[in-house]
C-alpha cells in the first residue's frame, strides 16, 4: 500500500508535490500543538484555580486586540507581492518590518496604557498585561514568515515555532510541577514568543537569506498602507468580535466568570479547524465553477454548507448533553459550571462555519464593502449583548451573546443585503438538512 501510494506521489507534477508537502507540514503541525497545547492547558488551569485561569485569559484576550492592530493587515499583501515581484523582497520585508516596528509599540503603550484605565487598583492584572503585551514589541520579525509563505517552504516556519512550542511546554509543566506563581506563565508566554522569533531568524539566515539585506523605502510604505487599511479596521472589528468577550467578563464580572467561560471557549472551538481544512480543500473548485456556470457555482458551496452543517450537527448535538462531564474530565470539578456555558458556546461554531465559507463568497463576488459592514455590525451587537447580559447571567450570558451575534451577523444579514441573499437560502438548507439525501449519495 505503501509503494502504491508512493507511486502516485512521484507521478504528480513537482508543483503540486511541493504544495501537498507544504500542506501536510500544516496540517500536522496544527494537529500537534493542539493535542499537547490542549492537555498542558488543562493541567494548568486545574492548577492556576479558575481565579487566576480567568485572568492570565483576560489579559490574553486584550492583548489580542492591539496585536491585531499590530499586524496592520499586511499579511495577505505582502504575501502577494512577495509572490509578484520577488526581486524586490529585500524592500518589502524591510518596509513591512519598519512598519511593524512601528504599530507594534504604538499597541504595547495603547495597551497598557488601557490596562492602567480598566483596573487602576489591580497590580497584578497591569503586570500580566504588561509581560505578554511585551510580545506586541517582537511582531515585526513575523515579516520571515511572510517570506517562507511565499515560497512554499512552511516547513521553516512550523519548525521554528514548534521548536519554541515544545521548550516552553516542557518549562511550562515544571512551572506547574514547581508551583510557580501566575506571574511565571505569563512570563511563560512572553519567552515562547521570543524563542519563535530567534528561530525564524536563524532558519531564515540559514536558508541563505539575509536580514542585513533589507530595506525600507518611503513609497513603498505608503502604498502598503493604502492597500491595507481596510483590513486593519475590519480584522480589528474581527477580533473584537471574537475576543471581547472575556475582557467583558473580566470587567463587568470577574476572574473567575473568564475562567470558567476560557475552559468551555477552549473545548467549543478545539476542533475548528478541521471545517477550516475542508473548506480550503473545497475553494479552488467554488472559484473555478464561478467562471463556468452560476448554478453549479452555488450547488458547490451548497454541498459544503451541507457538510459543515452536518459536521457540526455530530458534534454539536452529543456535546449539548454531554459537556458537564467532558469539562470535568478535562479541567476538574471546580470548572463543572463551564459545563453549562459549553452547551451553548458549541452551537456558535454553527455560524462561525457558515461565516468561512461566506468569507470566500464575498472574496468571489467581491463584496468587501459588505464584508467590513457586518464585521463592525458584529462587533458592536456583541459589546452591547455583552453589556446586557453578562450582569445578569455572567459566563452563560457571555455564551448567549455570542451566538446570538454570531448568527446575526453570519446568516441573518444576508436576508437584509439583496445581493447576499443566495447565500441565505444556501445556510437555511444546510441548517434544515433539506438535500441531505442528495449529500450522502454524491
Amino acid at each position: 500500500m505503501l509503494k502504491n501510494l508512493n507511486a502516485v506521489i512521484q507521478n504528480l507534477s513537482p508543483n503540486l508535490r511541493k504544495i501537498l508537502s507544504n500542506t501536510s507540514w500544516l496540517i500536522a503541525d496544527r494537529v500537534l500543538r493542539m493535542t499537547v497545547s490542549f492537555v498542558v492547558l488543562a493541567w494548568m488551569a486545574r492548577y492556576l484555580g479558575a481565579d487566576q485561569f480567568g485572568l492570565l485569559n483576560y489579559a490574553g484576550a486584550l492583548v489580542a486586540i492591539f496585536s491585531t492592530l499590530a499586524q496592520l493587515g499586511l499579511y495577505q499583501i505582502v504575501v502577494r507581492d512577495l509572490v509578484s515581484e520577488p526581486s524586490s523582497k529585500d524592500e518589502i520585508l524591510g518596509t513591512a518590518f519598519c512598519l511593524r516596528l512601528t504599530s507594534g509599540i504604538s499597541a504595547f503603550l495603547l495597551g497598557t496604557g488601557i490596562i492602567f484605565l480598566l483596573r487602576p487598583d489591580d497590580s497584578l492584572s497591569r503586570t500580566v498585561v504588561i509581560i505578554i503585551a511585551a510580545g506586541l514589541l517582537l511582531q515585526e520579525f513575523e515579516v520571515i514568515d511572510f517570506w517562507f509563505e511565499s515560497q512554499v517552504q512552511s516547513k521553516y516556519s512550523v519548525l521554528t515555532k514548534n521548536t519554541a512550542f515544545i521548550i516552553m511546554t516542557v518549562v511550562k509543566i515544571v512551572l506547574i510541577q514547581l508551583q510557580a506563581p501566575l506571574i511565571a506563565f505569563a512570563w511563560a508566554v512572553l519567552v515562547e514568543n521570543a524563542l519563535t522569533i530567534i528561530s525564524s531568524v536563524i532558519a531564515y539566515q540559514v536558508s541563505g537569506q539575509k536580514i542585513q539585506a533589507w530595506r525600507s523605502q518611503w513609497q513603498l510604505a505608503k502604498k502598503l498602507m493604502k492597500v491595507s487599511w481596510p483590513l486593519i479596521l475590519s480584522n480589528l472589528a474581527i477580533m473584537v468580535y471574537v475576543r471581547i468577550d472575556q475582557v467583558m467578563l473580566g470587567q463587568l464580572a470577574n476572574d473567575d466568570a473568564v475562567g470558567i467561560y476560557s475552559a468551555a471557549v477552549r473545548i467549543s472551538e478545539s476542533w475548528f479547524f478541521l471545517t477550516i481544512s475542508l473548506i480550503n480543500s473545497f475553494k479552488p473548485s467554488i472559484i473555478e465553477a464561478k467562471r463556468f456556470s452560476e448554478k453549479q457555482y452555488y450547488e458547490r458551496i451548497q454541498k459544503v454548507c451541507s457538510l459543515l452543517a452536518l459536521l457540526v450537527y455530530c458534534v454539536a448535538i452529543p456535546m449539548t448533553f454531554l459537556s458537564t462531564p467532558l469539562i470535568v474530565l478535562a479541567f476538574g470539578k471546580h470548572y463543572a459550571p463551564a459545563g453549562l456555558v459549553l452547551s451553548v458556546h458549541i452551537w456558535s461554531s454553527m455560524f462561525s462555519c457558515f461565516g468561512v465559507i461566506k468569507d470566500t463568497w464575498i472574496a468571489v463576488e467581491g463584496l468587501t464593502s459588505y464584508a467590513l459592514s457586518i464585521s463592525i455590525l458584529g462587533a458592536l451587537m456583541n459589546i452591547l449583548l455583552n453589556f446586557w447580559l453578562i450582569p445578569i447571567y455572567g459566563a452563560m450570558g457571555a455564551a448567549v451573546a455570542t451566538v446570538v451575534s454570531y448568527g446575526f451577523t453570519d446568516y441573518i444579514t444576508c436576508f437584509l443585503y439583496p445581493p447576499a441573499r443566495p447565500m441565505g437560502w444556501v445556510m437555511t438548507k444546510a441548517l434544515s438538512l433539506s438535500n441531505l439525501s442528495n449529500l450522502i449519495r454524491r
